[in-house]
């Protein structure tokens, strides 16, 4: 019963009452201003440290030259070389000549080179000299009946020797009787000369020419061609054969060897 009448009590008249609405807020705008970052203070770069200038050195002590006179020659033009000509064939080198029989009359033929050669006078260095070959044939009375050149490499040499030629005096015989054929190089050159041949070798045969065994024709049977074999000499002809050879000198010497020279080139000059 009295906790009713608390109760109701309390409701009606102690009952709080609902509290009155604040009155409105005025809204409040805040502006935010972003300000930009300050750019940071560079840091100055060290300064490079300056070169040392160094003291120059102090120069050498001068070193007195003596006064050496000039030695250089002035350049004065150069004589051209020259040789002259050989001396023309004596009689007993023609008499030799005409009865030395081997090797196609060996002896006959150097002795009309020389015989040309003398005659066409002394050879200058310079644009005229030169070589002439020629085909000849002698009849077996000594007299020219066939000149013909092959090559040449010196219109005025080829004029001189062919001008010998039709100068030179009447030949001996020929040694076999026979007409002599050969070919000869006259040389015009004051750097070259027809040196003496050499004789010791003669009484031996003439080795045989090469001839390649596998050549064929594309037509014929192929058959390998057979080397020809050296004949030997008798041993009383060759005996008989060496009896007639002269004595080589030694400028018949000396002019092989140059031939083998100029032929196959010199070690010592890198050929």
């Amino acid at each position: 019963m009295h906790a009713l009448v608390f109760i109701g009590a309390f409701t009606h008249l102690g009952a709080p009452r609902d509290k009155p609405d604040p009155p409105a807020r005025e809204p409040t705008v805040t502006v935010l201003y972003i300000r930009p970052p300050e750019p940071e203070k560079s840091i100055p770069e060290p300064e490079p440290p300056s070169p040392k200038v160094e003291a120059p050195a102090p120069p050498p002590p001068a070193i007195p030259v003596p006064d050496v006179p000039s030695v250089v020659e002035p350049i004065t033009s150069r004589e051209p070389e020259s040789m002259a000509a050989p001396p023309a064939p004596t009689a007993a080198e023609w008499a030799f000549a005409s009865t030395y029989k081997l090797k196609n009359s060996k002896g006959y033929r150097y002795t009309w080179g020389q015989q040309v050669r003398s005659m066409m006078g002394t050879a200058v260095e310079g644009p005229d000299q030169g070589m002439v070959r020629f085909r000849v044939e002698i009849a077996p009375d000594g007299s020219l009946t066939r000149l013909e050149t092959l090559w040449s490499t010196s219109p005025v040499a080829e004029r001189l020797a062919r001008q010998a030629i039709g100068n030179m005096p009447q030949w001996p015989r020929t040694p076999t009787g026979k007409p002599l054929i050969f070919e000869k190089t006259i040389s015009f050159s004051p750097f070259a000369s027809d040196g003496p041949p050499l004789y010791k070798d003669d009484c031996l045969p003439d080795p045989p020419v090469f001839s390649n065994p596998f050549a064929w024709d594309g037509k014929s049977a192929r058959v390998q061609a057979q080397a020809v074999p050296i004949e030997r000499p008798d041993p009383q002809a060759l005996e008989d054969c060496l009896k007639q050879l002269p004595k080589d000198s030694i400028e018949a010497e000396s002019a092989r060897d140059q031939r083998l020279m100029d032929q196959w080139g010199s070690s010592k000059t890198g050929k």
